[in-house]
């Protein structure tokens, strides 16, 4: 018998308890009617209850062209016979949409059961992590490339922000890897004659995990991939700086031996040999600027400046 789905956005009380397969306790309908007050808040998750199983399911979204990440929430209640799915706006605005299944809608087959339908929805969010990962690993490359000519500041702000993402997601995605790894092993009880995963339908389940486990390793990678922005932009910092040493050393050389004539001349002694001379004052500027070419001279041979 074909299962059907239940689709809500941002339901009220009433809409709820009228479209819910089921009457549900107190605290289900609380959970599935709060607002996260944070964006990757609460925990995926999924439970078996009585005749039915509860569940969580948090999706991040990478915005590129401003640099962000949001999460969507997707609370599920799965019966045998009905899916229903509670979807909620991000904080944020109306640039943070809800998520969007219309893509699982159209894959979903007649003769799927409830079970299966949920298979397809996590999938898609598995390949939506996929896609993600791919998303930061260019964030993280065009950061690399701007390393150069952007300043410091800015290369060090962007890795905060990245790094905090991805720390974030992890927190999502380790969770929902580890829901779906339930329902693969048949931890995810229901009362006997009201199965929710049939025995095909946990095998199916192996290709969502696959590619969380994917998804996972891919985050580490980014991480890595991160810390070597990172190193990257800490050793142009200590070039920039050495380059700075350099340039104060070869100024404070040229200066020397300047400051040593004027010193030796300035000597309040009656029988220095120039001191009377007509040409002394010329003669003196004369042996500092010819030692301060000398000095020029030689430092660019040596590559120096």
């Amino acid at each position: 018998m074909a299962a059907t789905w239940i689709d809500l956005l941002d339901p009220s009380a009433e809409e709820l308890r009228e479209k819910s397969p089921r009457p549900l306790e107190e605290s289900a309908m609380e959970l599935l009617l709060a607002k996260p007050e944070h964006d990757d808040e609460p925990r995926p998750t999924m439970q078996g209850h009585v005749d039915y199983v509860f569940g969580v399911i948090i999706v991040a979204v990478a915005v590129p062209e401003e640099d962000d990440v949001y999460y969507q929430e997707i609370d599920l209640v799965i019966t045998s016979d009905t899916l229903l799915t509670v979807r909620k706006t991000p904080p944020g605005g109306k640039n943070r949409p809800a998520c969007d299944v219309a893509i699982v809608k159209h894959a979903v087959k007649p003769d799927d059961s409830a079970g299966m339908m949920t298979y397809r929805l996590v999938d898609e969010i598995a390949e939506r992590y996929l896609d993600l990962v791919d998303t930061l690993d260019g964030e993280i490359d065009e950061l690399e490339d701007k390393v150069e000519q952007q300043s410091s500041e800015l290369t060090r702000i962007r890795i905060s922000e990245l790094r905090h993402d991805l720390l974030h997601i992890r927190r999502t995605l380790g969770p929902l890897r580890d829901a779906v790894r339930r329902v693969i092993d048949g931890s995810v009880d229901v009362d006997e004659g009201a199965e929710v995963f049939p025995k095909e339908v946990e095998v199916s389940f192996n290709a969502a995990y696959d590619k969380l486990l994917r998804a996972v390793d891919g985050l580490d990678l980014s991480r890595d991939l991160l810390a070597g922005v990172r190193d990257y932009s800490q050793a142009k910092i200590a070039n920039d700086q050495n380059e700075v040493t350099k340039v104060l050393t070869v100024v404070a050389s040229l200066v020397l031996f300047p400051t040593f004539v004027v010193g030796v001349y300035g000597q309040n002694f009656v029988h220095i040999p120039e001191l009377h001379w007509h040409f002394g004052y010329a003669y003196s500027w004369g042996v500092i600027i010819v030692s301060t070419l000398i000095q020029l001279w030689f430092y660019r041979r040596k590559r120096w400046i």
